[in-house]
């Protein structure tokens, strides 16, 4: 789905992960700085577009940093709003959803600070991030809070899904991420959240 918000320069552009969208807003730049707006509910609305804004957090790492990969298996779900305020990064998203039409499926978007972009990321798809500038900051609204006891995650360096990190120098992981289980053990063991249509 492409459309513009009316009354607005908002792009909205569905991506090839079912629900996966990328929001486009100007960006107002002169010798003080830049403005941009990136969320607002009315506009997602009018392309059709819902999302229940729950918390919001900020995620600030160097370079080489790799994120990911993260889902949420609460109930209600987790659909998540990021954009790049800082520095630059390429935001991954993987299709984990079991029954989803575009299953296993991976986008990777280049997001940084001059630019006027969002990324609409689905409850239930896996999601993660590496910083491709010195240092980087990740804005994120989530549509429910966050909960460690229904947040799951994959190794984001499993060779079976290959993501294709763009990386500068060795991968930097936290302990978590570098010691999860692959996709295809979550699979086995009921960790991967369904697809609701």
């Amino acid at each position: 789905m492409v459309g513009t918000a009316q009354g607005s320069s908002v792009s909205v552009r569905e991506l090839s992960i079912a629900g996966l969208y990328l929001l486009e807003t100007p960006v107002h730049a002169d010798e003080r700085g830049l403005f941009r707006e990136w969320y607002r509910e009315d506009e997602l609305l009018d392309v059709g577009v819902s999302f229940q804004l729950a918390q919001a957090t900020l995620s600030r790492s160097r370079g080489n940093v790799v994120r990911g990969m993260h889902y949420s298996l609460a109930t209600e779900g987790q659909a998540k709003i990021v954009t790049c305020v800082s520095g630059a990064l390429d935001d991954v998203v993987v299709d984990v959803r079991v029954g989803s039409p575009t299953f296993g499926l991976i986008e990777i978007i280049s997001l940084d600070e001059s630019a006027g972009v969002a990324v609409v990321v689905p409850a239930g798809v896996a999601h993660g991030f590496v910083v491709t500038s010195d240092v980087a900051t990740l804005a994120y609204l989530l549509s429910s809070r966050y909960d460690a006891h229904t947040e799951c995650e994959f190794h984001p360096l499993d060779p079976d899904v290959a993501i294709r990190w763009n990386l500068s120098g060795p991968p930097i992981l936290s302990e978590r991420d570098a010691q999860a289980a692959t996709l295809a053990q979550r699979q086995a063991s009921g960790q991967l959240p369904h697809f609701l249509a």
